[in-house]
């Protein structure tokens, strides 16, 4: 049985809520399906005593964050096959110094580049000292050293082959591995337009954006799911927009726990995202498995101007009220099931990480050790 390490900065349902989380989660509770052996190392959030947890068969353990190089006697404990990075970070280095004959991989989920990490300095989500920390953390020399050793390099949009292949120098792009979905077998739309936004409510998504837009459809329904990581900044904007009557603030929903965030995107007609930068957010995928049309102001893999409307000069009124007209929304959202059916389907999707692991074992006769793990 092949044992996986997935490595990430969070994992979704234990104190995180975030996209790097989600991706790590689903694919490894798929890969357990698939009868793998899955372990999660993560930074054990804060208020949280648990070292290890379980999450649909997924051994998390927790690294305490003032003793970050302390993950690397975990790595050496869990003994896995693979080493597998959601996002490369100093973690990714650790685990390759603690397993140097072990196979080390990494998705490429969020590969910044000086612009990007400018927006983040620019809408922090608590201030810029803590981005700060953040590119540090992913930036440093040794996370680019364990980029250039890694055994497999992945993104999960292909406009982020090229990318990461010139942000980091690398001398060839990395593979496309995308990040699989639950694809409902149909959906309801609503009678009435309604459009929502998922996510963080966090600075650099620009919330309020969506918020005021409700102001311009009094007709439409808008439902905003999700939560701020800045809980003074959410109560701001709950302060602010609680009194329209078109306008839903839901709050988090954990798509892992029910059906809820399902049945409101199946309700939906559209997506709007507002964020003032994104990789390929998990959220358009999503939204494109319940046939709603994307409006964003970021266009990754084309998904705005493929399945909907790429918003320029923040005219989300204009681009809105297009794809409202004569129900242009409904074709857009159909092309985009269409693709994210062929391309990010659970199963398959979930499969090809298996076969990636498998021909990498094959390929580098790697010997597989299993003496069971021992708690740290």
């Amino acid at each position: 049985m092949i044992r996986v390490c997935l490595i990430c900065a969070e994992f979704f349902g234990w104190g995180s809520r975030g996209g790097f989380g989600y991706a790590t989660r689903i694919i490894g509770r798929e890969l357990i399906r698939l009868g793998v052996t899955v372990f999660a190392v993560v930074p054990r959030p804060r208020d949280l005593p648990a070292k290890r947890v379980e999450f649909d068969g997924i051994q998390v353990v927790g690294v305490d964050r003032s003793r970050p190089f302390s993950a690397m006697e975990i790595y050496r404990e869990i003994d896995a096959d693979i080493y597998h990075s959601q996002q490369p970070s100093l973690a990714s280095w650790m685990a390759q110094r603690s397993m140097p004959d072990r196979l080390h991989l990494a998705t490429l989920r969020d590969p910044r580049s000086l612009k990007d990490w400018w927006q983040e300095v620019s809408h922090p989500t608590h201030n810029p000292a803590q981005v700060f920390l953040t590119w540090l953390y992913y930036e440093n020399p040794l996370t680019h050293r364990a980029i250039h050793r890694m055994d497999g390099l992945y993104t999960p949009a292909h406009y982020l082959r090229q990318k990461s292949q010139r942000l980091y120098g690398l001398p060839t792009t990395p593979d496309f591995l995308p990040t699989p979905v639950v694809i409902p077998e149909q959906v309801q739309k609503a009678q009435r337009p309604t459009v929502c936004f998922v996510g963080r409510w966090d600075r650099v998504k620009r919330p309020e954006l969506f918020f005021d837009l409700a102001k311009d459809f009094p007709d439409v329904e808008f439902l905003a799911i999700g939560k701020a990581h800045n809980l003074g900044y959410e109560r701001n904007l709950r302060e602010r927009y609680c009194g329209q009557d078109n306008l839903k603030l839901i709050g988090f929903i954990d798509q892992f726990a029910s059906d809820a965030l399902s049945g409101h995107l199946g309700r939906s007609w559209v997506l709007v995202n507002t964020s003032a930068k994104e990789a390929l957010p998990n959220t358009f995928i999503e939204a494109c498995a319940h046939r709603c049309a994307i409006v964003s102001a970021q266009n990754p893999d084309d998904f705005a101007t493929r399945f909907g409307r790429h918003v320029q000069k923040n005219d989300f009124s204009g681009a809105l009220r297009d794809l409202l007209q004569d129900e242009r929304w409904r074709r857009h959202g159909q092309a985009g099931y269409e693709y994210v059916l062929a391309t990010n389907a659970l199963s398959a999707a979930a499969q090809r990480h298996l076969e990636t692991y498998k021909k990498l074992l094959s390929a580098n006769g790697r010997k597989k050790y299993n003496p069971g793990y021992a708690s740290p």
